[in-house]
């Protein structure tokens, strides 16, 4: 994909809080966010490393965009 950031975990833990994501738990150097959609828990686990490699970033992309357009999450993570 064109375009894509390079961006650190952390940046995109700052997004996904943005949109309401929160913090639910840590596992080594993974987070794991959580946020409800009509009623139903939406979990995304971000590895907390320096650069997240394209694939990573490109599978939390895919996640996200099923409840918030992705040019949205894109816009605000190249912010962060």
């Amino acid at each position: 994909m064109p375009g894509l950031p390079v961006v650190s975990g952390q940046q995109v833990i700052n997004a996904l809080r943005e949109i309401g994501y929160e913090t639910v738990g840590q596992k080594g150097s993974h987070i794991k966010m959580r946020r409800f959609y009509e009623g139903k828990k939406h979990i995304i686990v971000v590895p907390l490393h320096k650069e997240l490699d394209r694939g990573t970033l490109m599978s939390i992309i895919r996640r996200v965009r099923v409840y918030f357009p992705q040019e949205k999450f894109l816009k605000i993570l190249k912010e962060k």
